[in-house]
């Protein structure tokens, strides 16, 4: 299970989450709009180690390695 960082388009409030997978809907905590996915942090692999090359997009990639 990944932890993803979103940002509302609402209230622009920035969070982590922790979801079963990448597409799940995620609520912003505070305005409860649906938040999109951001892709300004660092992207880690299952390994605990900075993943090379990580667009973010889980699904166009062929995995952490």
């Amino acid at each position: 299970m990944p932890i993803l960082q979103y940002k509302c388009p609402k209230c622009g409030k920035q969070f982590e989450e922790l979801v079963n997978k990448f597409d799940d809907e995620v609520l912003c905590p505070d305005c409860k709009t649906a938040a999109e996915r951001s892709y300004s942090g660092e992207m880690w692999s299952a390994t605990g180690r900075p993943a090379k090359k990580c667009s973010g997009h889980c699904s166009t990639c062929s995995g952490c390695k």
